[in-house]
């Protein structure tokens, strides 16, 4: 590839695409909820929220300072970080917060690039997280999950045209925006019958001395905020 070839290529990932008619950005919505409420799909799709899941645990455990020793992904869609550090503190404290935060947060700063036209860069923005990812993964199906979500990915942005693309976006950004929720909703499910002493909410509560409850809660707030304020941004720009 020459010079000019990448130059082009760089400012065609940087620069602005066309706003997708808006019965696409309905559509890709009404198949993300489709992809969230059905337990049956949601038993699979759920991997995905899985995915950043972990992946929040790692990024603010490295940006907190902490050394991350790997990252696993299960098939039954439960997942595991581990890093090593103070095991209290600020750090320990984010890097616990960080899991159910990071979908809706993913899709709210996705939404927000989605927003100022900016199609392309989301997606390859996508690609180098999960390949940033893919170095910490620690197991065979972990690496598989990653691996086929990152093609998946590239292969959009690169043989793709402007309406796939911009279908494939929306659809991934709608999915994080509606799937940061149900999560939560699990939690505090399986909390109230005694089923997830270990959560991230109760750990946080060990960390803190503020009770699990006002951390779901405020996973539960941030989400439906994100929601909120995302699919504003979706629709309305």
């Amino acid at each position: 590839m020459d010079g000019q070839s990448i130059g082009d290529a760089w400012h065609h990932v940087v620069g602005t695409q066309p706003d997708p008619p808006v019965w696409l950005v309905v559509a890709t919505g009404a198949v993300a909820l489709a992809a969230v409420l059905p337990a049956p799909l949601w038993r699979l799709s759920r991997a995905i929220v899985t995915i950043a899941h972990e992946g929040g645990h790692g990024l603010v455990a490295l940006l907190t300072g902490r050394r991350l020793s790997g990252i696993r992904l299960h098939s039954d869609t439960s997942g595991l970080t581990v890093s090593s550090g103070k095991p209290t503190g600020p750090g320990m404290i984010l890097t616990a917060a960080a899991g159910y935060l990071a979908p809706p947060l993913l899709g709210l700063g996705g939404a927000a690039l989605l927003a100022a036209g900016h199609i392309t860069a989301l997606l390859w923005t996508a690609i180098v997280l999960l390949a940033g990812l893919l170095v910490m993964i620690r197991n065979a199906f972990g690496a598989l999950s990653v691996l086929v979500t990152g093609a998946a990915f590239l292969l959009v942005s690169w043989y793709a045209g402007d309406q796939v693309q911009a279908a494939f976006a929306y659809l991934g950004v709608w999915f994080l925006l509606l799937a940061g929720v149900r999560p939560v909703v699990e939690l505090q499910r399986k909390r109230r019958y005694g089923g997830a002493p270990d959560s991230d909410a109760d750990q946080l509560a060990r960390l803190t001395g503020v009770t699990a409850v006002l951390w779901v809660s405020l996973f539960l707030v941030t989400a439906l905020a994100s929601l909120l304020a995302g699919g504003s941004w979706l629709v309305g720009h």
